[in-house]
């Protein structure tokens, strides 16, 4: 690390984070451009008792400057977010921070809020960069009203950085690996049946593909939570992999937007709370896996989640601007904001599209031996015919549209010709489509907005 550099700022409030286990972050800062002074630091966040690897108070504050110089002439758009992604390789250090305009002290002011992590850690973070910077994206949304109103903003500024903090921490130990080993899950087991029931194994990695392979797992025996993360990742890239997170059998993790499978341990009472904002917020729908008592629950598909995402969104933000005071901001009084909308939505609903892609997968992998290469050779070429599907329902529409051009009109006949006349496995090519070409869902079934009782009408209608 750098020398002692001596704080520009002569008193830079600071806050010390308590994580189980060591924290990849060496801090967290917001600083703002002062017109008279410069760049200024305003807050530190730093992990507590990390010895030799944590920064001094002056490293920090001469890094976090470092972020806002040049900013001076920014010209963006009003409340237009950039990131940026500076590697310090003199210091020792990487810093991903988003510049923003805010009103600070009665002034408007350039504002940047930077994570600090040493260059060693580049590989590790870098799969997580895009779900850190959108968390971030959000609190800085809800940052700007509270600016804008003479709030507090640290307050609401600590309630994403220490979760993300938390969040890093807990992949250093608890991360899925890059390449999982298919002797560690289900589909190891000699027969179908062994680890868990048939048509629950088909439901859940059906529905996991179906929702872009977002899941979570739920249970209160950590190895069989764990067996079935890992086996829901034999499906995902190795990249996504490194977004997913096994239960730690010791105690539960808290549920975290933005992973794509993550394993959690329910409570002595045998429940587990699920976080509304938070799912709702995830980039993806989600599948809801109980390995206690076999259910499969998933999430509506992504257009109509991307609608009552941006509609919740909204709604908080709303909330928080009509606020008076920040004693009106509390977690039930912006319930209380959202009881228009919220009981209106069923977040979880029952695995309602049977598919004969996974079936025929489950049926037929296991009639190869266990213990050998046969099966992950087997799951390999799946999941290449599903990309390749995937690929040519985009190319179809491609032609269809003229690229978007016009209107898709054509779903009965794509239906027919991609052999895809099963809803089941229609949505899960449709998922895996998304993923590469994001957006696709609302392309296909047009601008009117439709529930997704609605869109099994207008699917089975064809």
């Amino acid at each position: 690390m750098s020398t002692g550099c001596p704080p520009q700022s002569p008193a830079v409030a600071k806050t010390e984070v308590s994580t189980e286990g060591w924290c990849p972050l060496l801090a967290a800062t917001f600083a703002y451009w002062d017109n008279i002074l410069g760049p200024r630091v305003h807050h530190i966040w730093a992990p507590k008792g990390q010895g030799s690897m944590l920064l001094s108070d002056g490293e920090v504050t001469f890094l976090a400057n470092h972020t806002l110089n040049g900013e001076i002439l920014r010209s963006a758009e009003s409340g237009a977010v950039d990131v940026k992604f500076f590697v310090l390789a003199e210091k020792g250090v990487i810093i991903v921070s988003l510049i923003f305009d805010g009103e600070l002290k009665g002034d408007k002011n350039t504002c940047a809020l930077s994570i600090i992590m040493p260059q060693s850690e580049l590989s590790f973070y870098l799969p997580l960069h895009g779900m850190c910077v959108e968390r971030l994206k959000h609190v800085i949304r809800k940052g700007r009203i509270y600016m804008q109103k003479g709030f507090n903003i640290i307050s609401v500024l600590s309630s994403e950085i220490i979760p993300i903090m938390e969040l890093l921490s807990s992949m250093k130990t608890h991360s899925v690996p890059e390449d999982v080993d298919i002797k560690d899950t289900v589909l190891n087991d000699d027969d179908i049946g062994d680890s868990c029931h048939e048509d629950f194994l088909h439901k859940a990695i059906s529905s996991h593909l179906q929702t872009c392979g977002c899941s979570m797992v739920v249970g209160s025996n950590p190895d069989k939570v764990n067996k079935m993360v890992l086996t829901l990742c034999l499906f995902l890239t190795p990249a996504e992999r490194q977004c997913s997170r096994l239960c730690r059998p010791d105690g539960s993790f808290k549920y975290d937007t933005g992973l794509f499978v993550q394993g959690l341990l329910k409570d002595a009472t045998g429940s587990f709370v699920l976080p509304y904002r938070q799912v709702l917020y995830s980039p993806y729908p989600t599948t809801h896996i109980d390995v206690d008592i076999n259910t499969v629950k998933q999430m509506p598909p992504c257009h109509e989640h991307s609608y009552h995402q941006r509609r919740y969104m909204r709604a908080e933000l709303s909330a928080l601007w009509r606020a008076a005071s920040e004693d009106d901001i509390t977690a039930d009084n912006l319930i209380n904001a959202h009881d228009s909308f919220t009981p209106d939505l069923n977040i979880f609903q029952d695995v309602m599209h049977k598919d004969t892609l996974v079936k025929s997968f489950i049926d037929e992998v296991f009639l190869l031996k266990p213990g050998l290469s046969l099966r992950s050779v087997y799951l390999s070429h799946f999941l290449l015919l599903l990309h390749r599907k995937a690929l040519t329902l985009l190319r179809y529409i491609e032609d269809e549209t003229q690229k978007g051009k016009k209107p898709f009109r054509s779903l009965r006949s794509l239906k027919t010709d991609l052999d895809l006349t099963v809803e089941g496995d229609l949505n899960i090519v449709m998922a895996l489509a998304e993923k590469l070409r994001a957006g696709l869902h609302s392309f296909v079934f047009g601008k009117p907005f439709y529930t997704s009782v609605q869109e099994r009408d207008l699917l089975m209608s064809f």
